[in-house]
């Protein structure tokens, strides 16, 4: 027997498929890492309630996912802005880190009282990331220089860069530690109601609400939507490519380095050569999931807090190994990956007996 696979492009999407694939994507990741939770002997459904249920309902894990959602919030518009525009920032990590150490510098060496130091370390560390995120936005608008390539490698000289200035221009830890001497309180991110989550939180709702406001309320943002789908229509419709490509890099920029300054001057006080757990990298799976609009993202983002949260407790209890939550990312962006295809195209497959050649069937799969 053949089989014969045809391939034909959707002219519309379900209403099902294009709405419910952020859900479907999850439950089916969840339902892949079953598989593994089974192998180690641990029940699925008890490892899934306390990563998720126990971790919502308690004090201790509600706090502890808000603090963890701010990085990711803001890292998470940082790949979302771009990828409005049909860009991939694939470098929110490293535009963290910049942040994170131009706001760390601020911090330590302005004196200023904290109504004015805070303000004036994250407009530091907005700028920081934003000229690292312009680079490749200019690349890419001048001369059409890959903007995946460029924003890659610049995350790993970032990286490298923090490794060096908490070993020697900025080193303040006791003996040959690698880290920065303490944030001086004026400098410090305060708490909200007497809990551990910082103000920073307020900081990401606002930044969600100001891109929602840019993306679908404004003239630029109906630009940078329409380059996104059809950059030569938008030539034709006499649309600055090169001005949307260098502002949705600039804007991703200072959204990763808000990240940056919020995760040392609200959580660790001081600058550390590997401060981020990863935030910038698991940004691209947010934005993939709230590609849609920017609350989607917050929702994302809270999300993968709870995702990370309830994983420290899941390995904790049940002896699971910590890398279970990076293999339900990588399912989970696999999986975002096939139902963008799916909602692409219709797969449609012929069945037809060797010698008679006569089709037996037919199935139409979405």
């Amino acid at each position: 027997m053949n089989v014969d696979i045809e391939l034909s492009a959707r002219e519309d999407i379900p209403l099902w498929l294009a709405y419910g694939t952020p859900v479907f994507t999850i439950v089916a990741a969840l339902a892949v890492s079953a598989v593994a939770l089974v192998a180690l002997n641990v029940n699925p459904v008890a490892a899934y309630s306390l990563m998720f249920f126990e971790t919502a309902t308690s004090t201790f894990g509600l706090t502890e996912t808000l603090v963890k959602a701010v990085p990711l919030i803001l890292t998470g518009l940082a790949v979302y802005v771009p990828l409005r525009a049909g860009l991939w920032n694939i470098g929110a990590e490293g535009q963290l880190y910049a942040g994170g150490i131009a706001g760390t510098w601020i911090g330590l060496n302005v004196g200023l009282p904290a109504v004015a130091l805070v303000p004036l370390a994250f407009l530091g560390a907005a700028v920081a990331g934003g000229i690292w995120a312009g680079i490749p936005g200019w690349l890419k608008a001048k001369w059409d220089v890959n903007e995946i390539i460029t924003t890659l490698l610049l995350t790993f000289v970032a990286i490298q860069l923090t490794n060096y200035a908490v070993r020697g221009p900025m080193q303040g830890g006791a003996g040959n530690f690698p880290v920065s001497a303490m944030l001086p309180s004026a400098a410090q991110l305060p708490t909200l109601l007497g809990t551990s989550v910082h103000v920073g939180l307020v900081l990401a709702v606002l930044v969600v609400i100001a891109t929602y406001v840019l993306v679908n309320k404004t003239q630029f943002g109906f630009e940078v939507t329409f380059v996104g789908s059809n950059p030569e229509a938008a030539k034709q419709a006499g649309m600055s490519i090169y001005k949307v490509y260098l502002f949705v890099f600039l804007l991703a920029g200072a959204f990763a380095g808000f990240a940056g300054i919020s995760e040392i001057a609200g959580v660790q006080a001081r600058l550390r050569p590997d401060f981020s757990p990863g935030y910038g990298f698991t940004a691209i799976p947010i934005a993939l999931l709230g590609r849609n609009g920017a609350f989607r993202v917050l929702l994302a983002a809270l999300f993968f807090a709870l995702l990370f949260v309830g994983g420290s407790s899941m390995e904790v209890n049940f002896g699971v190994p910590a890398a279970l939550v990076d293999v339900i990312q990588a399912l989970i962006i696999l999986f975002l990956i096939t139902a963008e295809f799916i909602k692409s195209y219709k797969v449609n497959v012929r069945m037809e007996r060797e010698r008679s050649k006569q089709p037996t069937g037919r199935v139409e799969e979405v």
